[in-house]
């Protein structure tokens, strides 16, 4: 359940690696606009990484098929990129990003809105950011690791909007994937895990406008939806605990 913990000379090669993720994000904005392919953007990003001497962390885990996930509209997250698949005017679409690079891990997911886009996917992709953003603000030596899903409760619930509670957040370093769980929602059960200086793990809440109910894609195994075809939002970020609070990894360094 405890986090691998990292020394400061690891955090600054995550800081690289997740430089390098933001950096991607910035490289394909511009082209994500209505009339490409999800298919396009994941070759853009696999170009950017070569060319950049990393790899994705998603091609080929536990067989998955493209380098990014693509998640439009209803689909809450692991949409498979697809040359079928064209944005469209008014769409939502979540790009999840993760690199390798150097044996260390990036992870971050950004929303992109298509066009003319409702009021209502507006005020879901903001709210779904502030919950990021609220959650990482309280992120310190001490904390309770239960703060992250009530602080992320506090900013989603007053709108009427439902938190997924299949799919949370989780450590990552040298490996994708590790201890502990992140939950997006409160659960006492993690009063008990308590943040310490060396803890890397991702926040990435996945907020509903309905149910917060999904269902995978029984023909691809890997696509998610809402279970009554709401719309879904998705921001992420890879973090650090530091002794005196947190540095978020998947930003651009200041310097570039």
């Amino acid at each position: 359940m405890l986090s691998s913990v990292y020394a400061p000379k690891d955090f600054k090669r995550l800081r690289v690696s997740g430089d390098l993720v933001a950096r991607c994000f910035d490289f394909i904005t511009p082209y994500v606009v209505a009339g490409i392919s999800t298919g396009e953007i994941d070759r853009l990003v696999a170009a950017f990484l070569k060319e950049n001497g990393a790899r994705s962390s998603d091609l080929g885990y536990m067989g998955y098929p493209k380098s990014i996930c693509t998640s439009i509209n209803e689909v809450v997250c692991h949409g498979i990129p697809s040359d079928d698949v064209i944005l469209k005017d008014g769409d939502i679409v979540n790009i999840d990003l993760t690199a390798e690079y150097h044996g260390f891990h990036g992870d971050a997911s950004r929303m992109f809105m298509i066009g003319n886009v409702s009021s209502k996917a507006r005020e879901l992709v903001q709210t779904c950011q502030d919950a990021l953003n609220a959650a990482i603000s309280i992120c310190a030596p001490g904390v309770p690791l239960s703060e992250i899903g009530k602080v992320i409760e506090s900013v989603a619930k007053p709108h009427g909007f439902s938190i997924v509670r299949d799919y949370c957040g989780h450590g990552i370093g040298k490996v994708m994937h590790d201890n502990p769980n992140i939950l997006h929602f409160y659960d006492k059960s993690y009063d008990k895990l308590i943040m310490q200086p060396g803890f890397v793990f991702t926040i990435e809440p996945m907020i509903n406008v309905g149910t917060w109910m999904c269902k995978t894609d029984e023909k691809d195994g890997w696509t998610v939806r809402t279970a009554d075809g709401s719309l879904s939002a998705q921001w992420e970020h890879t973090l650090g605990i530091t002794e005196d609070g947190v540095i978020i990894f998947t930003e651009k360094m200041l310097n570039d």
